[in-house]
């Protein structure tokens, strides 16, 4: 396939790639053929293909009329790439955030957006960032990180891919005008200016997530879908790959305790009670983890 998107992309062809079985944890059972966490990573590298991972409809909406624009409104050479996944979940209403000044719109084109504020009664507050249908495990996380007294900042990144191309244009213009104020661009605009907590959970390897790594401040944490498929159910899949509810909010608490701000034993505690292992048996991966 990755073959024949060059061909296309030589081609100067456009349109729509619709990835239904996208996830190494939402197409369960299928054996190690469909559980695709990698493809939104592999897609920057083809210039002319912009791959987003929407996490409800609304952004789905978004997206397909933003593609119609450019490619017919605009006339460009692009292939849209969507991760679709096969979960059902929730669709939530538009949230009425705005992100930066910009409403959830045009923020979700922009491949970042603010999809709820942290409550104000928290004495400590974290940022989570979802996308796909790891948004629900992000979501899960913040009853369970509100038990400990901390409250979630949740954002969406609709496209990491773009987020890092926008930065890295934005960094090639500085270096070359070295006389200028270095431009401003999304992700640094979004997540730059923090010295508190960030993590980031997604149904891909996590090579993607660190795309994003040198732009957001404070201390990132990114769990993603690293080593092979394995034919299992969701929860047991996204237990083993560390990327559910509970991996989430004990990689905030974590990281807070790095921080000082919660004690190390919360964190170990959060552990235990979640069930979460650090033993992690995996086919070619014994020189990661044991």
């Amino acid at each position: 396939v990755g073959d024949f998107i060059w061909q296309a992309a030589d081609a100067r062809a456009r349109g729509f790639l619709l990835g239904a079985t996208a996830g190494r944890t939402t197409l369960n059972g299928e054996g190690l053929q469909h559980q695709d966490g990698h493809s939104n990573l592999i897609a920057i590298s083809n210039p002319a293909v912009i791959a987003w991972d929407p996490a409800f409809a609304y952004e789905v909406s978004y997206i397909i009329g933003d593609g119609i624009q450019k490619m017919w409104g605009e006339d460009k050479d692009l292939i849209y790439y969507i991760s679709l996944y096969n979960e059902n979940h929730p669709m939530p209403p538009v949230p009425e955030v705005t992100t930066c000044g910009l409403s959830a719109k045009d923020a979700c084109l922009k491949g970042l957006y603010k999809f709820q504020e942290a409550p104000a009664d928290k004495a400590l507050t974290v940022r989570l960032i979802g996308s796909g249908s790891i948004m629900q495990q992000v979501l899960g996380a913040v009853d369970l990180l509100a038990e400990y007294g901390v409250g979630c900042e949740i954002w969406s990144a609709t496209n990491i891919g773009e987020l890092h191309r926008e930065a890295y244009k934005a960094e090639r213009y500085a270096r070359l005008h070295p006389l200028e104020p270095p431009p401003s661009f999304w992700v640094k605009d979004c997540l730059g200016d923090y010295d508190g907590v960030t993590v980031l959970s997604t149904d891909n390897i996590s090579q993607y997530g660190q795309l994003l790594d040198k732009y957001v401040g404070g201390d990132f944490v990114i769990l993603g879908t690293d080593g092979f498929g394995r034919s299992d159910t969701r929860e047991q899949l996204r237990r083993f790959f560390e990327i559910d509810k509970e991996n989430v909010a004990v990689a905030a608490l974590t990281a807070l305790a790095r921080q000082g701000k919660v004690s190390p034993q919360v964190a170990a505690e959060a552990i235990e009670k979640f069930g979460i292992k650090y033993d992690r048996p995996d086919i070619c991966m014994d020189g990661h983890w044991p």
